[in-house]
Parts: structure tokens; C-alpha cells; sequence
């Protein structure tokens, strides 16, 4: 009888460990930054090295190798469990609204997000306390009948709860770019 009581309290206790480390694994993944929401460039707090209109970021779509993309622009960002959306609005050379909305899962695996120029592939990984994600992306495309491959690497962190910086590092055929954009949340 006194075995099985033992029995029974080691049994009780390692099911109470059990449920304490799954609940704090949980506790673990939801305590990682969300970065949703209206952003605003704010130009004057970014560092970019070029005119404000020529920011660039390429993981996220946008015209790369074009001036005046609007890359730094407005965005909204939706992140839902293990995905992050990036939705952007820019004017084009002709006047047009056009969207670009790139995709990048959390977890570690490779996005592919097309547009017209080539894919993109990204994998976007946490750091250890789960305030900043890192998106390393791979591009290559077809300039002038030539074939380039760009990489880049973003780091998102949220300053405090209204504003946000993305720093990149861009690997060109022309040598490597460093920007750090900042956004305020709308």
C-alpha cells in the first residue's frame, strides 16, 4: 500500500511538472514582439545614407534598383500566430496606387514572395528573448539581360510600444548598404 501511495505521488508530480513547463513554453512563445499595426515612416529619425524615398528595404517587395520606390513608406503589419504580413501602398512612376504584400512565416522556414522582377526567399528567425526578429532574404534578378543576386538582412525591433526600427544590411554586386528606418505607429 505504501508503494503505491509513492507510486502514485511520483505519478501526481510529474504530470504537475509536466503541465508547469508546457504552460511555460506556452508563456515563452506568446511573449515574443507583435509587430502589427499602421506604421508611418518617420524620415527624420531614420538613418538611411540616401534621400528618404530611396530607402529600400529588399526583403519586402519593393522596387528595388528603382529611385523614388517609396520603400520607406507607410506600411501595415499584420502578425497572426507564426505569420507576419507586410502590406505596402506606394505611387508608382505613372501616378498609380500599387500594393505589394509580402508574407514571412516565424518559424524558422523559407518564405518565397514573387513579384514581377524575381523571388524573393526569406527565413525569419527570433532572437533568444523573442524582442527582435531577424529576416534574411535572398534575391535574384535579370538587370539588363545580366543575372544579380542582392541579400539582405533585417532586424525588427520595437523601441517602445509606438515606434519601430528596421535596420538593414544589403549585400549588392555594388558594395554593401547599412539603413536603420524608424516608424511611428499610427
Amino acid at each position: 500500500m505504501e508503494k503505491r501511495l509513492i507510486k502514485s505521488g511520483v505519478i501526481a508530480m510529474m504530470v504537475t511538472v509536466t503541465v508547469m513547463l508546457t504552460s511555460v513554453s506556452m508563456f515563452a512563445q506568446d511573449s515574443k514582439t507583435n509587430f502589427s499595426g499602421s506604421w508611418a515612416f518617420n524620415a527624420e529619425k531614420s538613418q538611411t545614407g540616401q534621400p528618404a524615398a530611396q530607402v529600400q528595404p529588399q526583403g519586402q517587395g519593393q522596387n528595388q534598383g528603382q529611385r523614388g520606390g517609396g520603400s520607406g513608406g507607410d506600411f501595415v503589419a499584420k502578425q497572426d500566430g507564426n505569420l507576419l504580413t507586410v502590406e505596402r501602398t506606394r505611387t508608382n512612376r505613372d501616378g498609380q496606387a500599387t500594393t505589394t504584400i509580402t508574407k514571412y512565416t516565424l518559424d524558422g522556414k523559407e518564405s518565397v514572395n514573387s513579384t514581377a522582377r524575381g523571388d524573393s526567399k526569406s527565413v525569419a528567425t527570433w532572437s533568444s528573448d523573442g524582442k527582435t526578429l531577424t529576416i534574411k532574404t535572398s534575391r535574384t534578378m535579370d538587370m539588363n539581360g545580366e543575372s544579380r543576386t542582392m541579400n539582405s538582412t533585417e532586424v525588427w525591433a520595437l523601441n517602445d510600444s509606438k515606434t519601430l526600427s528596421i535596420t538593414t544590411t544589403m549585400t549588392t554586386p555594388n558594395g554593401e548598404r547599412n539603413s536603420t528606418a524608424v516608424y511611428n505607429k499610427k
